[in-house]
């Protein structure tokens, strides 16, 4: 027998559906085959790739639990505490899976504080804490950011072949199995590298250029809530492969501040003409990151510039803005030269540990 929590998910996902059909015709359009599986396959709210704010997940996920409550006054003001634990009886499941600490200052005093109570304290308090001092650790979990790409999807009408799973995608067009043993030794600080058999680590693509574009504010888009991930960079005109590592969380709503820690790295790969790796260390550990104000000009920022991505014609691939230069944060220098270049091409991976 169906349970009443389940009649309310199936209409709650019906309820989504029309909004992206009235709202996102045209990306349905291009991915028809991906969402018909998904709403048959697995709850909405715990899926990353959306497409869609959050702050609008949410407001959607407020008006369909007031809908389920035709008793609630029209005016908020009016609510009483039984309203409010109405609705948050009603929404228990779906407020665990929102990610409220990828909603902007703004909108969580204009849209979600309203309905704090119907929020556990504790997340409440951290969310508050979140949004004004950023880098202080808090006890609720955090959920990581959905994928929100800028690319403009055509609208079709034509009906085109599935694409093939990305499962079956080669993983990377920059670095291969080598370099993963490479990385993932030195992401555990190992003197000797892991041999291919005994890797610890998957490495999931989040971001590649050109598949989802070289806009600077791209990466921040896709890689916002990501911790635990690796830059790699195809230099353009060379057989360089440079990159860094970066055990924090990418975050879109710290802007102008550096970040703290002791486990990042920056590095140049093995490849073609390049004979030998070099892996460079962290040393200031107070300068490891920095994560600039301007996201529409500037990407990754290691150190002082030891490696950065940067376009002001918000292109990595066009102007030659990206970097590698001199800085007292890293131990060692990681290209011959420190003349800037733009990139062939570049992807971003989140580590994930196996589970052998």
């Amino acid at each position: 027998m169906v349970n009443t929590n389940e009649l309310e998910f199936k209409e709650l996902s019906r309820k989504l559906q029309s909004y992206l059909i009235e709202t996102k015709a045209s990306w349905l359009r291009t991915h028809f085959s991906i969402i018909s599986h998904h709403f048959k396959k697995q709850h909405w709210l715990k899926r990353d790739d959306l497409k869609v704010e959050e702050i609008k997940i949410w407001d959607y996920v407020i008006k369909w639990g007031i809908a389920q409550n035709p008793s609630l006054p029209t005016n908020l003001e009016e609510w009483s505490n039984e309203n409010f634990k109405a609705l948050k009886i009603t929404l228990q499941q779906c407020l665990l899976l929102i990610r409220y600490f990828h909603i902007s200052s703004e909108d969580i005093w204009e849209k979600v504080k309203p309905y704090k109570k119907i929020l556990e304290e504790q997340l409440w308090d951290d969310i508050i804490q979140h949004s004004m001092s950023p880098n202080k650790p808090i006890t609720s979990l955090v959920l990581p950011a959905r994928i929100i790409s800028n690319s403009k999807l055509p609208s079709r009408t034509i009906p085109t072949p599935e694409l093939p799973s990305r499962v079956n995608e080669r993983f990377s067009t920059i670095i291969n199995k080598e370099h993963v043993a490479e990385l993932s030794s030195w992401i555990d600080k190992k003197s000797t590298t892991y041999s291919l058999e005994n890797i610890p680590y998957e490495f999931q693509l989040i971001l590649h250029g050109s598949r989802d574009g070289f806009d600077p504010k791209t990466f921040w888009n896709m890689c916002n809530g990501h911790a635990g991930t690796i830059v790699v960079a195809k230099v353009a005109g060379t057989d360089e492969i440079v990159g860094g590592y970066n055990p924090l969380a990418w975050d879109n709503l710290i802007r102008g501040r550096e970040m703290k820690t002791n486990d990042s790295f920056i590095f140049s790969l093995q490849n073609g003409n390049i004979q030998n790796s070099i892996l460079s260390q962290v040393i200031n550990s107070s300068y490891a990151l920095f994560y600039p104000s301007s996201q529409n000009i500037f990407g990754p920022w290691f150190g002082e510039g030891e490696f950065s991505m940067e376009s002001s014609v918000s292109d990595f691939s066009k102007d030659e803005k990206c970097r590698c230069s001199r800085g007292n944060s890293y131990e060692k220098r990681i290209r011959k030269t420190f003349q800037d270049f733009s990139l062939a091409d570049y992807e971003v991976f989140k580590i994930i540990k196996n589970k052998f």
